[in-house]
């Protein structure tokens, strides 16, 4: 993927993310890290929401060092702050 389509997609993760912590009141990486350490959900209607949180919330962590990864190399290229943009154009 390129950059841009990373930051797309990061974009839309994080749309997905925002409307977790609105419904349960909680920043995703509070959850994540509840999640992970094997608490279960409380209330049954959650467990499909608690799997779909976590596996958002990987991708998006996995979306956001993907684009770190890229932009690295590019700089690594010299690729200003300019051209950066341009190629995101």
């Amino acid at each position: 993927m390129t950059p841009y389509e990373l930051l797309t997609d990061i974009h839309a993760l994080e749309e997905e993310l925002l409307d977790f912590e609105r419904k349960y009141g909680i920043r995703s990486e509070t959850f994540y890290a509840a999640y992970m350490s094997g608490e279960e959900p409380e209330d049954d209607n959650w467990v499909l929401d608690f799997g779909e949180w976590a596996s958002v919330y990987r991708t998006w962590l996995e979306r956001q060092a993907e684009y770190r990864n890229a932009i690295q190399q590019m700089q690594r290229q010299k690729i200003s702050l300019f051209g950066l943009i341009r190629v995101a154009a």
